[in-house]
């Protein structure tokens, strides 16, 4: 039987996290606080031990919707290993929280592969990880998410491999490109927390020409600097003639770095500085000693229709592997409740969103 202890300790949450397989920074002490500052949700960081083995690790983000609550475990639980046993454990553990704490939903997504490839294409190929944890999740009456809050898909690059052998294994118009920015004049450089107005700017306008929403300065400048100052993420910039015309921010934990934020301005777009940026942030990870780098995002549905194909064909030139994640799933300890609360949400949203508040989930 597995006995729940509550974690409140910055190092000692993040060192037991580290200690786990691939372990994601969204699971991580700097992530749970910044969405406690930025957005209400109050982490609860959770130890699954079974006797004085650590079994499972989960930040439980939770939020009060009047006298209830919603909970949600972004890329979460992280387990030791995915015995069927041990799934199923953990995931009974969640639901009596969940009752406990008369939720109306209580989300996970755990960054666990259902799959790895493009479906339908010669390198689909499902994983035993994905299948145990959808065969416990419908077992025990979860719910696939209609709110998918991360991207369910992603292509990572394997950084073992030598840095001659990762450029000779990207496409042929990737790595040219690569050459362009360099032949043009293009050179990185690492940033710091003195660069972030010029990060923010790049961003807006990244935002303004890209047709998405972006949230007010402080939410990034919390974000990025909190995660600069606990060595958890580092920008890095290209310049030209010295001017910086683009800018990607990995965030890094365990075995892993992520691009999550990219931005360039619409000066010198054709020396293609993006191509060299991501290049040089490969580079950056494996000289780190990270072993993953993870693209974070591609398409739900791998078709030209999707709106992240040209995102997606960007990507997919640095020779990835595409991972498809078994996704979010909701339990609802209450099922007439969030019935009601999932025909609600949606417009309650778009209020919101209307209002220009991105600051829901």
């Amino acid at each position: 039987m597995l006995t729940l202890e509550t974690i409140t300790d910055r190092d000692q949450w993040n060192a037991a996290l580290r200690a786990l397989p691939r372990p994601h920074v969204l699971q991580t002490w700097e992530w749970g606080e910044f969405k406690r500052i930025t957005t209400g949700w109050q982490p609860q960081r959770l130890a699954f031990r079974r006797g004085d083995t650590l079994v499972a690790l989960a930040s439980v983000g939770v939020r009060s919707v009047g006298p209830l609550k919603v909970l949600y475990a972004p890329k979460g639980p992280t387990l030791a290993d995915h015995d069927p046993a041990t799934v199923r454990e953990v995931l009974a553990a969640l639901q009596a929280l969940a009752r406990r704490s008369g939720a109306i939903w209580l989300k996970v997504d755990p960054d666990v592969i259902a799959a790895t490839g493009v479906p339908g294409e010669s390198d689909d190929t499902p994983h035993a990880n994905g299948r145990t944890w959808q065969a416990a999740l419908t077992d025990a009456d979860w719910r696939f998410s209609a709110d998918q809050v991360q991207f369910r898909n992603t292509i990572c690059l394997d950084l073992t491999a030598s840095e001659d052998d990762l450029l000779a294994a990207m496409s042929q118009n990737t790595r040219r490109k690569v050459r362009v920015a360099e032949k043009k004049g293009v050179t990185v450089r690492q940033g710091s927390a003195a660069d972030l107005p010029l990060l923010y700017d790049l961003y807006r306008t990244t935002g303004e020409r890209d047709h998405f929403l972006i949230r007010p300065p402080d939410y990034y400048e919390r974000a990025w600097r909190s995660f600069m100052e606990a060595g958890l993420a580092q920008p890095l910039i290209a310049e030209a003639d010295g001017v910086a015309i683009a800018h990607v921010i990995l965030f890094h934990f365990g075995q892993t770095c992520w691009y999550f934020y990219g931005a360039s301005s619409n000066e010198s777009r054709e020396r293609m500085p993006n191509y060299l940026l991501q290049w040089e942030a490969i580079r950056w990870a494996k000289a780190q000693g990270y072993r993953v780098y993870d693209f974070w995002g591609a398409p739900n549905t791998f078709d030209e229709a999707d709106s992240m194909w040209g995102v997606y064909e960007f990507k997919r030139g640095f020779r990835g592997v595409v991972n498809r994640h078994i996704g979010a799933w909701d339990y609802a300890p209450f099922p007439p409740l969030y019935t009601a609360y999932a025909r609600a949400w949606p417009k309650v949203l778009g209020w919101l969103r209307r209002r220009g508040n991105r600051n829901t989930v």
